[in-house]
């Protein structure tokens, strides 16, 4: 039984689905399954952890097994969101506007804190001005994450020609190799770096902070659209409960709040960004 339990762990940190247990206390074999696909902004054991909360409370409304599947980067997720792998993504504002206006999903809701992207350097670094980039590395995500591409941006919008942009897997790798340094700069988002360990954290230094930016978006598969109103309310119950509470302050996301088209649409030009990454991915 543990060997099995090992087993289903390593199956869903390589970004696949491991079966979830059922309401009525049968395992994940069963005929229908309810797969929550989450954008990889960290770890896949992180994410399976974390969702772990918002699982039960929708496996306990909708009657069916409930799974929490990621991908190995935010190019791959949206690719199968699109293919319609997922009947929720829970990801950023800038994909949820490409599985909205590409794919029909639905927008459910996002979270009540401000998401912010950033751009970190180390404590000791001073940078007079955005030129002092000019010519060196800088670090990101996925090229499609939302903070990778805000960062790059706002070098633009700057004037900033770096040498190259190293793209990594998770924003402890940013830090790390930051304080290694491999980078004179790193994109990641304001909670991820708040998340850092306090060792850590204390040797960076947040240079620049962006406003505010819609934060993960809840967005339900149009296949599922009957379940719309469910959801919501399952959610909306989630949210008051002692377990619902806690979820929100652990990860700083404060509470459940509607999103509207509109809200997503103003995306659209870093949704552009995402469609030109997948297609240069297919060439």
């Amino acid at each position: 039984m543990l060997k099995t339990a090992w087993k289903w762990v390593a199956a869903m940190m390589l970004g696949l689905a491991a079966p979830a247990v059922a309401a009525d206390g049968a395992d994940g074999a069963s005929a229908e399954s309810f797969r929550i696909g989450v954008a990889p902004h960290t770890s896949a054991r992180v994410i399976i952890e974390q969702y772990q909360p918002v699982r039960a409370a929708l496996q306990n409304a909708l009657g069916v097994p409930v799974e929490i599947i990621t991908a190995p980067d935010f190019t791959e997720f949206a690719r199968r969101a699109l293919a319609l792998e997922y009947d929720m993504a829970i990801t950023t504002a800038h994909q949820a506007e490409l599985l909205r206006a590409d794919a029909g999903y639905l927008p459910v809701v996002t979270y009540a804190a401000d998401f912010r992207a950033v751009i970190v350097v180390p404590a000791s670094v001073r940078l007079p001005s955005p030129k002092a980039l000019d010519g060196t590395t800088v670090l990101g995500l996925n090229p499609s994450s939302l903070v990778t591409l805000w960062g790059l941006h706002w070098l633009k919008d700057n004037g900033v020609a770096v040498k190259s942009v190293r793209h990594v897997s998770a924003a402890d790798s940013v830090a790390q190799l930051l304080l290694a340094g491999d980078g004179a700069a790193g994109f990641m988002s304001l909670a991820n770096f708040q998340k850092l360990p306090p060792p850590i954290q204390a040797q960076l230094r947040m240079e620049v902070q962006s406003q505010p930016i819609p934060g993960r978006v809840y967005m339900l598969n149009r296949d599922q659209g009957g379940r719309l109103e469910k959801i919501k309310a399952a959610l909306a119950g989630f949210a008051k409960t002692p377990e619902g509470k806690r979820y929100f302050d652990d990860n700083k996301l404060e509470n459940y709040q509607p999103i509207t088209v509109a809200d997503l649409q103003s995306m659209g030009k870093f949704a552009d960004e995402v469609r030109q990454v997948l297609k240069e991915g297919a060439k």
